[in-house]
């Protein structure tokens, strides 16, 4: 058990012991460790995609936690609420929409209503459940005396409702956080735990399947705020009489930047004075104190210089919330589905429709579905698709993908497919947006807002998620077993540490791109699904750093880009694996060396070991060895990169490339 109080203990007091960082967590992170003493400068980039803030001190809790919810804001949400313990009873107010709309509920109810120094706060990105008031959080149990705020996704949560239901509780949103503030009243009124809300909340979270930040406060505990994390960030905030906890140290910073990282499966109750640690099982917990030494801007953007870069080293995590859930009882499973297994047995075709990134998602996955599926695949540009007068029946499957569900030209595409009677499954990142709404079924990528106008953790969050469209179709229609089916869903969710491995490759990248600031153009080619890599790669360059840039399948190179090639040229070439594409792979090692007889400069990205392809590369750029199929999580990496910074040693805003908006909504 820890307790922490910075601003008053003498450094002795403080927890000094080496500080080991798990593999993958809270990256960028400084702590007091080994060479470093307690007053070092942290560096935290907190993952995940709601805004939490609880709070218990000597303020008016309420003005702490709108402050800390609007100093979030940049990470994204549909929905916003807060509950403040007021003398012994709890007041919540929630509203969809903007912070505006709650803070106007606040205001209509009175905020003296809301007087108490102790609470909390939440934004929410819809996972369950459509962005409405009811599904907002926080949530209580019946009684009114419990409420809970929650990030990340509870799994069995459909089982947990089942249970809740059939002992007669009557639940009123479709959250799976709702479960979790019935299940801690349960605990809490009967049983060891009773009384006892830290006892209570561990019991619960034993139970709990996934990832998840809880923040849970009580009635009776009119003093306390508990939270508790698996998967999902929770940081605590000490100051002097008060302590904060929060999903990022962006919420507290204007308070205090004396912060302590919980571990996995840890969980904190805060008071004024401080606060404990134990592990789910009640036994004591160390926690790392760090000092957060940036302003709120830098803290926004996790300690890094833009939020690209951030949103680059947040893949992994936006990887894993796609692939999250999408395996129960030895199958894969959508988000929505509005359509028969039946249905998808009768597909006989597949068109994919989308635009920029999206549409490069969509060219990977002809590869996977036609290989998985033996299904014809058709990739279409969304503003091409109805002018060209495609051939679709009832059993063709339009898979539209769209990072915000409201693009104009994928919307119209999807809106003519519906009229030809073919069915529509959308793979989008927004809850309940229009794409969604008109289609058939829904993946959600779950990848996050993104702030950097330019796709990155979106586009790699696509891309897995249209490989599971792939594996939905052949489990469906039987082209693979379902223990292959398994195998290769056990892959793609290897895939996270494979691509967080690639982030070893970024300080390489950078470098290299700031020599390569001063080209003039820049060619990419690439094989099999090498090709659509280099078309985003040669994309992301055009976007960020306003310079030509091309790419090209490499088996095209003598029908005339070669002509393109001269001295000092940059090109970049996107390695098949030796051993999964062999044939290709030779092919590729002698346009490397064709293009490097010429004069050009060859920057290479292949598999480790590839001592094959060492010779021909003037810069080489290893990644993973990862399944033929699956490279393209890992091969894009490196280019996002190597675009965003040629784009930031031009002197340009890489977060906000000139003439493109994040979301296109007009033709």
């Amino acid at each position: 058990m820890t307790t922490f109080r910075p601003r008053n203990a003498p450094a002795g007091d403080r927890a000094t012991r080496p500080a080991k960082r798990p593999r993958g967590a809270f990256r960028g992170l400084t702590v007091p460790g080994r060479g470093q003493d307690a007053g070092s400068v942290g560096v935290v980039t907190l993952k995940g995609v709601c805004g939490i803030v609880g709070y218990v001190g000597h303020r008016q809790a309420l003005d702490v936690v709108l402050g800390g919810l609007h100093r979030m804001e940049y990470r994204g949400y549909d929905s916003a609420g807060v509950a403040v313990l007021t003398g012994d009873a709890l007041t919540v107010e929630r509203r969809a929409g903007r912070l505006a709309n709650l803070e106007a509920a606040v205001d209509t109810a009175g905020r003296e209503a809301f007087a108490g120094t102790a609470g909390m706060g939440h934004t929410r990105w819809a996972t369950h459940g459509p962005p409405v008031d009811r599904n907002s959080h926080p949530h209580r149990d019946g009684t009114g005396r419990v409420a809970v705020v929650h990030n990340g996704i509870i799994e069995n949560f459909a089982a947990l409702r089942a249970e809740l239901e059939a002992s007669g509780v009557e639940l009123s949103s479709d959250t799976d956080t709702e479960t979790t503030a019935h299940l801690i009243a349960r605990a809490y009124a009967e049983g060891d735990t009773a009384g006892d809300l830290p006892a209570s909340v561990r019991a619960v979270c034993r139970r709990l399947e996934g990832a998840f930040t809880l923040v849970v406060t009580h009635a009776d505990q009119p003093d306390h705020v508990v939270a508790a994390r698996r998967s999902s960030p929770l940081v605590v905030g000490v100051g002097e009489g008060e302590t904060f906890v929060a999903s990022d140290v962006a919420a507290f910073i204007e308070h205090t930047r004396q912060a302590v990282e919980l571990g996995q499966d840890q969980l904190v109750v805060i008071t004024r004075d401080g606060y404990e640690v134990t592990d789910f099982a009640g036994e004591p917990a160390d926690a790392k104190p760090f000092s957060v030494d940036w302003d709120l801007s830098a803290a926004e953007k996790g300690g890094h210089e833009y939020f690209m870069l951030k949103e680059i080293e947040e893949q992994p995590d936006a990887l894993a919330n796609t692939l999250r859930g999408h395996f129960s009882s030895g199958r894969v499973v959508l988000d929505e589905q509005r359509m028969s297994d039946q249905d998808l047995r009768d597909v006989d075709k597949v068109f994919v429709v989308a635009c920029g990134s999206a549409y490069h998602s969509g060219l990977v996955a002809k590869y996977a579905i036609e290989h998985w599926c033996r299904l014809p695949v058709e990739v279409e540009l969304a503003s091409e698709f109805r002018y060209r007068d495609p051939v679709l029946d009832r059993d063709t499957l339009v898979v539209a993908v769209s990072q915000s569900g409201e693009t104009a030209d994928t919307l119209e595409a999807v809106r003519h497919a519906r009229e030809q009677k073919a069915r529509v499954l959308a793979v989008c990142n927004t809850n309940g947006a229009q794409i969604p709404r008109e289609s058939d079924a829904v993946l959600y990528t779950h990848a996050g807002p993104e702030i950097g106008v330019a796709s990155t953790k979106a586009f790699l969050a696509q891309v897995a998620a249209n490989y599971l469209v792939g594996l939905a179709l052949a489990q469906a229609r039987g082209t693979k077993y379902p223990d292959e089916v398994a195998r290769e869903f056990g892959e793609l969710e290897a895939m996270s540490s494979a691509v967080a491995k690639t982030l070893g490759t970024l300080e390489q990248v950078r470098a290299l791109g700031k020599r390569m600031a001063d080209s003039k153009a820049v060619l990419f080619l690439g094989r099999h699904v090498g090709f659509p890599v280099a078309l985003e790669g040669a994309l992301k360059l055009k976007e960020l750093a306003y310079m030509h840039a091309e790419g090209f399948a490499a088996g095209e190179l003598k029908h005339g880009p070669i002509a393109l090639i001269e001295d000092d040229l940059p090109v970049v070439v996107v390695m098949p694996s030796p051993k999964g594409r062999a044939v290709l792979h030779s092919k590729l090692v002698s346009n490397i060396s064709e293009i490097q007889a010429r004069g050009a400069r060859t920057i290479v990205i292949a598999e480790e070991g590839d001592d094959r392809v060492r010779p021909f590369a003037d810069e080489l750029v290893e990644v993973p060895a990862v399944p033929t199929l699956l490279q393209p999580l890992v091969s894009t990496v490196p280019l996002q990169v190597l675009a965003a910074e040629i784009a930031r040693s031009r002197g340009y805003d890489v977060d906000k490339p000139r003439n493109l908006a994040k979301s296109v909504t007009v033709e």
